[in-house]
């Protein structure tokens, strides 16, 4: 396998997805702002896309591909009926949770956004708006176990392209109210519903080759089904531990006005480094992990865990970095228009750089936690995680009555990077990991290159600073120059410096 060209392909699709995301959101941000509306949808649209989050962005490739991959070694046939078993559990599982969730959707709306209830307009919306969208999770849970079939073949490019679909179906869904003259809100949520049931058609028509599902209500659970649903439960949420902290803020948001709009566009921004940085290195780096630890090949185990923390921190650093010194600047250029007023841009900036502070540690934990995915551990990973969220609860509880919407982000990367000191002390403890002498060389020049992007990056702020003002038209353009300048300086610097050379990071 080669690191690079398998990421890269993940990454491109993925990055070509965050970008329509983009998109969509500006599009959303021009249309419905900060508003009642914005509030209700985003919280409709986070309920079922936080779990399939939690769900398919490496959750389930974290219990899933091991166990497979040990059938497929022995044989093709033993390895179809385990996962033809853990498809007809999964399909009769999400279909009996979604049925409860539309049945009891307000109860499920007081547990996200219990601040809703002062609001009477603002709950009927969003129970209203969640039963329309929640239908989306059925469809992209499954899509994701047959995503989780072809990353088992090393096959990345269908699994990530699937969310491009959604994106598309989003934004047409905008324009066709407009053209119709139908409620905005209304017609969104649909096309979410919508979308999901694209991105399944999209993956069942490329899993075929490799697996063809068949359902069926006479399932046998043996022990292997069993140990895998017993993995599942904690991968699930150590996996997830970033977007369960960012549920929390959600619900905590919920009792001050607009607040959980800015979260949203604020995690809408940082994501797009954690889908390459964090999400597609691991998604690439699992399957090959499992297959070495299961053949007990320290080295070559020692090296690929070297290699994919390296191209992490290569991607995930230089972004924080940017995403502190910009935000304001980001945010103003990608949703300040329209109904996105200045107030709107300013909060979500300030929310935006202090989850940049937590977007390595959000990475690196994506990583960390395969070191025990492929070792078939996750519970230490869902006992680390189950202490990050409780500190998360704990400092954005006690302090959001005096600083508000922006402890929230704050207490995410606190508790994500003490997760991520958590993990790496129980890797150590356990010799599952150790710096190699390429790592310890690159590292520091690394962090020098950053040092220098960063420096030409404040430099090129200060000299556009007038082309930022809130009415400026051409914002975006200056905002595009001032990236592809810095990230060529970054790429200059680290390939002069030694920190970073794509042909030296080839895993054959």
């Amino acid at each position: 396998m080669n690191l690079i060209a398998s990421t890269s392909t993940f990454g491109f699709f993925t990055l070509i997805s965050r970008i329509l995301g983009y998109v969509r959101d500006i599009f959303i941000a021009i249309f419905l702002g900060t508003s009642l509306f914005a509030d209700a949808f985003f919280v409709a649209f986070r309920l079922p896309n936080t779990f399939r989050r939690l769900f398919a962005e490496g959750t389930f490739n974290a219990a899933f591909i091991p166990s497979y991959a040990g059938e497929l070694s022995k044989s093709k046939v033993k390895a179809d009926n385990f996962a033809k078993n853990v498809f007809n559990l999964l399909f009769i599982i999400l279909l009996f949770f979604v049925l409860v969730a539309e049945i009891f959707m307000p109860q499920l709306i007081f547990l996200i956004a219990p601040g809703f209830y002062k609001d009477p307009e603002k709950l009927k919306l969003a129970v209203d708006l969640s039963r329309i969208t929640f239908p989306f999770l059925f469809f992209v849970c499954l899509a994701s176990f047959f995503a989780a079939i072809l990353n088992s073949y090393n096959k990345f490019a269908a699994a990530a392209a699937a969310p491009i679909i959604l994106n598309i179906v989003l934004i047409g869904s905008l324009f066709f109210s407009q053209w119709i003259d139908a409620s905005n809100v209304l017609v969104l949520s649909y096309a979410v519903s919508l979308g999901g049931f694209f991105q399944l058609a999209i993956l069942f028509f490329f899993v075929r080759k490799n697996f063809k599902p068949i359902l069926s209500i006479k399932i046998k659970i043996d022990e292997k089904i069993k140990f895998f649903f017993r993995k599942l439960l904690p991968s699930i949420f150590s996996s997830g531990v970033t977007q369960i902290n960012i549920l929390v803020g959600t619900i905590i948001a919920s009792f001050q006005a607009g607040a959980v709009s800015y979260l949203y566009y604020a995690d809408r921004v940082y994501q797009i480094n954690l889908a390459v940085a964090g999400i597609a290195v691991s998604t690439v780096m699992l399957p090959e992990l499992s297959k070495h630890v299961k053949n007990k090949n320290s080295v070559q185990i020692m090296n690929l865990q070297n290699r994919a923390l390296e191209l992490c921190l290569f991607l995930s650093v230089p972004a924080a970095t940017a995403l502190v010194l910009a935000s304001e600047q980001i945010i103003s250029s990608l949703f300040g228009y329209g109904s996105f007023n200045n107030d709107s841009v300013t909060n979500t900036a300030i929310a935006l750089t202090f989850f940049a502070f937590g977007v390595p540690a959000f990475s690196i934990l994506k990583i960390f936690s395969n070191y025990f995915f492929a070792r078939n551990d996750t519970k230490t990973p869902f006992y680390l995680s189950v202490i990050s969220v409780i500190l998360n609860i704990v400092i954005s509880v006690s302090f959001f009555n005096r600083f508000g919407f922006v402890i929230i982000p704050i207490a995410t990367s606190i508790s994500s990077w003490i997760n991520v000191f958590l993990h790496f002390y129980f890797i150590k403890k356990r010799n599952l990991y150790n710096f190699d002498k390429t790592f310890i060389y690159k590292f520091p020049r690394m962090i020098l290159s950053v040092v220098v992007m960063g420096i030409v990056l404040y430099l090129l702020l200060g000299f556009f600073a007038d082309k930022f003002e809130y009415n400026e038209s051409w914002k975006f353009i200056y905002l595009f120059i001032i990236v592809i300048i810095s990230l060529i300086s970054y790429f200059l610097i680290s390939n002069f410096s030694g920190a970073f050379k794509f042909r030296e990071i080839k895993l054959r």
